[in-house]
């Protein structure tokens, strides 16, 4: 081996398995793979943006432009792709909505990095510029952002209303909004500091087919899809003490496995005899606890549901684990989990009230703790898409009241925000400066994609908006609907703040991590098949020969 290194000769260190791309071929790889997952989700950015149809395995099929869900359905099998994907996944967790936005900026700003680095300028250079490019647009927002009351609904009801535009809750979103500006300030307290607090899980959405978006309510307390376990039992009171209850009202199951062997029917009757003996003791504890209506998360035996019917007790059995979670909070008390242990410290005072046509229960407490936002649509796909939407919504106005700022929308932010990075350009010194303006660049994407996904002259209008912005209009926006440049804020096109800086971030984040790599080793026994010939395509998620976008291939 010695001998062979002084010839000059390499020494092999890697087994005949592995695959690797190294340096310009490894940055074009991921930037491949980044751009496609991008470019995926594009087209729905928008009120004019359009849906995708996902179908799964199993063939049920998803429509949503709701850039999050895309991507989390599409099945995606490549590392890289996978690292954009998690940009997504962070802008939903953090701000609700953003989501297409942010993947689209992350998409155009590697796309900006491969032209800097064709130009030979180092990656550690650009994304030194990234960074601080970042880093200078989220105080611009800060600066450019307008302060809003939690009190102030009109706007409230912007901020939804441009949330849900382009998305299922867009027919309906005047009633839409309404209910969810509702619902966020029903579940609003103010804290010790002055801030204000939103406590999401104190709000629930309950679904229903067969009616209008237009005819969904807010509730207050919570809805119970579920039936009485006995057509004997009431199922209205006005006030009730009311059971939430994790265990079973059936016989004790043995621990182990065994078997009785009966010699007479006197010996059955002995052992049916205590059976029915501990379901009485069960629902003779929960008589004496004081309860009128049991819901329990579990099963009730047939002769308990009898037993609870001759008491005049109402039992909702089987009830979701995210029911009785959102009960809890309602009701303001605890789950039980042992009967024997039950006392009337144990139920909790409440309003239950049975809706015979919808098949629901109202459940209210004492004092208001929660609502409910009872969502209807003609069809399981409308209403799921109509769902997104508004809990995107909630999100988006749940931020807005805890941040406290608001923005112009159809994309006046992002060309506001690229005026002052090619100013603040010019103070960067060395090659990071032009990685400033390719981020500036890059921002400008959001209104291009705006317009050309309405049909639109997307470089006329981007000339339009950049002379407003020039002229000192930091509030003029894209009106897709008269393809026009106008003030978006006062037109009622109106973004938090936060889910913006998110966006920023996360896209300036992901791009650099890409741009940091230039070696792809994909090591043959990482691959899940065991296949020998597959083992470099299955350990880097398909690299398809280390190019392009092989492991994209089925999901694009």
């Amino acid at each position: 081996m010695s001998q062979r290194m002084q010839q000059g000769q390499p020494m092999i260190i890697m087994g005949d398995d592995a695959q690797r791309v190294k340096d310009k071929d490894a940055q074009e790889y991921n930037i491949s793979a980044a751009r496609g997952v991008a470019e995926a989700v594009r087209s729905t950015l928008g009120p004019k943006g359009m849906d995708k149809m996902l179908v799964d395995s199993m063939g049920d099929v998803t429509i949503t432009n709701d850039g999050v869900t895309i991507l989390q359905t599409m099945d995606i099998d490549n590392p890289t792709a996978e690292m954009i994907v998690e940009v997504a996944e962070t802008q939903e967790d953090e701000a609700g909505d953003g989501t297409t936005s942010a993947v689209a900026i992350a998409g155009e700003l590697l796309k900006n990095a491969e032209e800097l680095l064709e130009q030979d300028i180092h990656p550690t250079a650009v994304i030194k510029g990234f960074n601080l490019a970042s880093e200078y647009a989220r105080e611009q927002v800060d600066d450019i952002a307008t302060a809003v009351d939690p009190d102030d609904t009109e706007t409230l009801k912007n901020v939804a209303e441009t949330s849900m535009t382009g998305k299922g809750a867009e027919l309906e979103k005047d009633v839409l909004a309404d209910l969810v500006v509702r619902a966020i300030q029903d579940v609003t307290v103010e804290a010790e500091d002055g801030s204000h607090v939103v406590d999401l899980q104190n709000l629930n959405i309950e679904t229903r087919t067969g009616r209008s978006a237009g005819e969904s309510r807010l509730l207050s307390g919570a809805v119970v899809d579920k039936d009485p376990v006995h057509d004997d039992m009431p199922t209205d009171f006005e006030e009730a003490n009311v059971l939430l209850l994790n265990e079973a009202i059936e016989v004790e199951e043995a621990d182990v496995d065994t078997s009785v062997n009966v010699d007479s029917p006197d010996q059955l009757q002995k052992f049916l005899d205590q059976e029915e003996k501990q379901l009485r003791e069960k629902v003779d504890a929960i008589v004496e606890s004081g309860a009128d209506v049991v819901f329990c998360q579990k099963g009730i035996d047939d002769l308990a549901q009898h037993y609870l019917a001759k008491e005049g007790i109402l039992a909702i059995r089987r009830t979701k684990k995210s029911d009785m979670k959102f009960l809890k909070n309602v009701l303001d008390t605890t789950i039980v989990t042992d009967i024997d242990s039950l006392s009337a410290d144990d139920v909790a005072v409440g309003s239950v009230t049975r809706d015979a046509e919808e098949e629901l229960f109202y459940v209210e407490g004492e004092n208001p703790h929660g609502a409910t936002l009872l969502l209807y649509g003609s069809t399981e796909h409308v209403v799921d898409e109509l769902e997104r939407g508004i809990n995107d919504a909630i999100d988006v106005v749940a931020t807005t009241v805890s941040d406290g700022r608001t923005l112009p929308g159809g994309g006046a932010i992002e060309v506001e925000l690229a005026s002052r990075l090619r100013d603040y350009a010019d103070s960067v010194s060395g090659r990071e400066q032009l990685a400033v303006e390719a981020f500036a660049d890059s921002l400008e994407l959001i209104p291009r994609v705006l317009a050309e996904n309405a049909g639109l002259d997307s470089i006329d209008l981007l000339v339009d908006l950049r002379a407003a912005h020039e002229s000192g209009d930091e509030h003029a926006g894209l009106n897709v609907f008269t393809g026009e440049v106008e003030d978006t804020f006062e037109a009622g096109v109106v973004e938090t703040a936060h889910a913006k800086e998110q966006a920023v971030a996360s896209a300036a984040e992901a791009a650099n991590l890409v741009l940091k790599i230039d070696d792809i080793i994909a090591a043959g026994d990482l691959s899940t098949s065991g296949d020998g010939d597959e083992g470099g395509a299955g350990g880097m998620g398909g690299m398809g020969g280390m190019g392009g976008m092989g492991g994209m291939g089925g999901a694009m």
